[in-house]
């Protein structure tokens, strides 16, 4: 009598245990989502912005930082360019046999255009007979000594100069569109800051400080799911319905954050581009190529407005099977454990405890996780195809895709919701 008054005391003890123990656990994981779901917010404010500023159409496809990228390489080379002993020489000898070619085809035009006419036939005699151009070639070498001492007066190097850039500017007009910068300035001003450069640094230091504690959130929501797993055979028989309610509100709060944060993120980019021009290394780096990043939620939204027929098709499954299912699993099996008539109802006993096969929720993340791995495969590839386009410019590609916290969130609804449904299966004397 005594042990079996022993016995239970300790049960009661452990129901008492099991619900402060799921109390906590809910208090925490309402938490745990609560920042989860404003880190994520914030990420994506953040990582958008710094994807529109690292978009290739604004650094490697932009004629502008093309532009400015020669420029700077001329301005450079027009500064450096000085004469000595040897160059002056060099440049000498050729603006000399440049002047003896050209004056040598002046002469011969000028006698042949004269040569059919009695006048000129006299302008002929008159110009040989004095010697013009044979004076004019003995001038050369002084015309080509004063060439190279205009060319050395930092007043015309700086004209040279202001011409090679305007002549650009006219170039870059004539052969290219211009981009819209109506974002990029709009991003910058939202900083307050003057140049991509530095909005970039700025934005990228908030991506990684956010990046850290999402990775440190996507830990504790694992070990979180996974305690949870485990008290579930820890506490067997002292799982109640008040417990049962705590574990669903629990596999809620995990579905809604599966359903509306990002599962997978696309992320192509070249994060090095090098080439040489005119002896100067040009390089450009977080070249993004393509970015995406979508919920399930998105996906079905952006699906189902598209209005093509096979996509509003796929787009309505993917809301069935992700959304309602679950969604009706949820609710039906709160309306179970707090009614007892609708122990016996079939369509409450169908919700709770046969739609998991329906719905495919484990299946749906399975899929995810392979398409992600195959997309990498294909992505990692063909990046690679891109770096040996040319063996004299050096390109550095980066698949960054990743899985985000939605999938983790979202997996984690999908594993434990069974362990539960089986949980309360056994615990209510259901048979299959």
């Amino acid at each position: 009598m005594n042990w079996f008054r022993e016995d239970f005391f300790i049960k009661k003890y452990l129901k008492k245990i099991s619900h402060l123990f799921y109390v906590l656990i809910l208090v925490f994981v309402t938490s745990l989502c609560f920042f989860i779901y404003q880190t994520d917010s914030e990420k994506k404010v953040y990582k958008s912005d710094l994807i529109e500023l690292s978009n290739i159409k604004y650094g490697l496809f932009n004629v502008d930082e093309w532009k400015f990228i020669i420029s700077g390489i001329l301005v450079k080379k027009i500064n450096e360019f000085e004469l000595n002993s040897n160059n002056k020489k060099q440049l000498k000898s050729k603006i000399s046999s440049f002047l003896q070619k050209e004056i040598n085809n002046l002469e011969k035009r000028f006698y042949e255009q004269n040569y059919s006419s009695i006048s000129g036939y006299f302008k002929n005699g008159v110009v040989s007979f004095t010697g013009t151009f044979d004076k004019i070639k003995k001038d050369i070498p002084i015309f080509s000594k004063q060439i190279i001492s205009y060319v050395e007066t930092p007043k015309n190097k700086n004209s040279l100069k202001h011409y090679l850039i305007q002549q650009l500017d006219i170039y870059t007009k004539n052969t290219f569109s211009k981009i819209d910068y109506s974002k990029f300035n709009l991003i910058l001003k939202k900083y307050n800051f003057r140049n991509r450069r530095d909005t970039s640094l700025f934005l990228n230091k908030k991506v990684e400080n956010l990046e850290f504690n999402s990775n440190f959130q996507k830990k504790l929501l694992i070990v979180t799911t996974l305690v949870l797993i485990f008290s579930l055979f820890y506490f067997k028989e002292n799982i109640d319905n008040f417990n049962f309610l705590i574990l669903f509100t629990i596999c809620f709060l995990f579905l809604i954050l599966g359903l509306t944060l990002p599962m997978i993120e696309i992320d192509a980019r070249i994060s090095e581009f090098k080439m040489s021009l005119l002896s100067e290394n040009v390089v450009f780096t977080d070249q993004v190529l393509y970015f995406k990043s979508k919920s399930i939620l998105e996906v079905i939204q952006i699906m189902i407005f598209k209005g093509q027929f096979d996509l509003i098709l796929v787009g309505f499954l993917i809301f069935i099977f992700s959304v309602v299912f679950p969604m009706s699993k949820l609710i039906s099996s709160v309306l179970f454990i707090s009614h007892k008539k609708l122990k016996y109802n079939k369509l409450i006993n169908f919700l709770v405890f046969k739609t998991g096969k329906w719905s495919m929720a484990d299946v749906m993340v399975v899929a995810i996780f392979m398409t992600y791995l195959g997309f990498s495969g294909v992505l990692s590839e063909q990046l690679s195809n891109v770096e040996n386009l040319s063996e004299k410019i050096e390109m550095l590609t980066t698949n960054q895709s990743n899985l985000q916290i939605g999938f983790i969130t979202f997996t984690s609804f999908t594993i434990l919701s069974l362990f539960i449904t089986n949980k309360l299966k056994i615990s209510k004397g259901i048979q299959n």
